[in-house]
Formats: C-alpha cells, sequence, structure tokens
C-alpha cells in the first residue's frame, strides 16, 4: 500500500472518531497489503491518559500479530504526527516506516530520529523508522477544523484551531 493510501484509511478512522465525539486522530498499521492494526483517539474515555491512536492502533497490531515472524514490515499511518511516547512504541514494535498528514508543532516527535544516538545502533528496537508527512494534509487539517467547530472544551477547541490553521507547505 502507498503512504496516501494508508493516510487515507487513517483519515477514515479519524472520522470514525469524530462521528463518536472523539478528536479527529486516526491511525492504522499495516502489514503488507493486509492493515493488522487500527484505532482513533479516546479522549472521551474516562479516567485513561495512554489514548493516541497511533499507540492504540500498534497495540492492536501487537495483539493480532504478538511475537510471531513477520511476512513484511510493519508501517504506521496517523493522521497527525506522532508524539515522542508514540515513535517510542513504534520503536518498540519493530516499525520500518511512519506516515503521517499534519505536523503536531507543539509535541510531534518527527524529528527526533536525527538526534537519536543509541549505543548499539543494529539492534531491532533501536532503529528508528523512516518518517515522513504532509500526505493528505488538507484532508487532516480539514477535520481538525469541523471538529473545532464542535468542540465542547474550550482547551481541546483552541488546540484543533491552531491546527487547522497551519499554513500550507
Amino acid at each position: 500500500m502507498t503512504p496516501q493510501q494508508l493516510v487515507g484509511l487513517a483519515i477514515e478512522v479519524a472520522e470514525e472518531g469524530l462521528t463518536a465525539g472523539e478528536l479527529p486522530i486516526g491511525a492504522v498499521v499495516a502489514m503488507g497489503g493486509e492493515v493488522v492494526g487500527r484505532a482513533y483517539t479516546q479522549e472521551q474515555t474516562p479516567d485513561r491518559r495512554l489514548i493516541h491512536a497511533d499507540l492504540l492502533a500498534m497495540i492492536d497490531a501487537d495483539q493480532r500479530l504478538g511475537w510471531r515472524e513477520r511476512s513484511d514490515p510493519l508501517v504506521l499511518a496517523v493522521t497527525l504526527e506522532p508524539c515522542l511516547m508514540c515513535l517510542g512504541a513504534a520503536l518498540a514494535m519493530g516499525v520500518s516506516e511512519v506516515w503521517f498528514g499534519l505536523e503536531s508543532p507543539s509535541d510531534g516527535a518527527a524529528n527526533v530520529g536525527a538526534v537519536w544516538q543509541p549505543l548499539r545502533p543494529r539492534e531491532e528496537f533501536t532503529r528508528v523508522p523512516t518518517i515522513a508527512g504532509g500526505i493528505l494534509r488538507r484532508q487532516c487539517r480539514d477535520q481538525f477544523e469541523r471538529y473545532a467547530d464542535v468542540a465542547e472544551n474550550p482547551g481541546m477547541r483552541r488546540w484543533a484551531s491552531e491546527l487547522a490553521s497551519l499554513p500550507d507547505q
């Protein structure tokens, strides 16, 4: 699957979240041509802190795959640039590529790989995946704009508005 197809699937998952009253952040994990994990951010779920779409999609994939031999590399596609926590989870899971739609200026971690200096760089869990963004960016911004129009939480409304108003690149 191409990065555009994968981010397109993540946008569909984000739309499900938006329909459920959640932030419009969706993610999919693919292995070969098969989606093995998918999730949207679950901010409205009470008493939870680790609710990021990319983390939940990787947990879903990990539950399906377990430790079995991987037939193809894992690819993560998400509508918003992964944070440091989610990038760390991608490293631990052995994700080889990360594709995202919209950058997250306040907490995005796409540039971490440029400064990462592991002591044993050949170990599987220390390999920073290839990371690229701006894929279907306008569609991702549109979802944040729609969310900002209906968000009840003033802080989330402001944050979504800031993401929706990011300039074209």
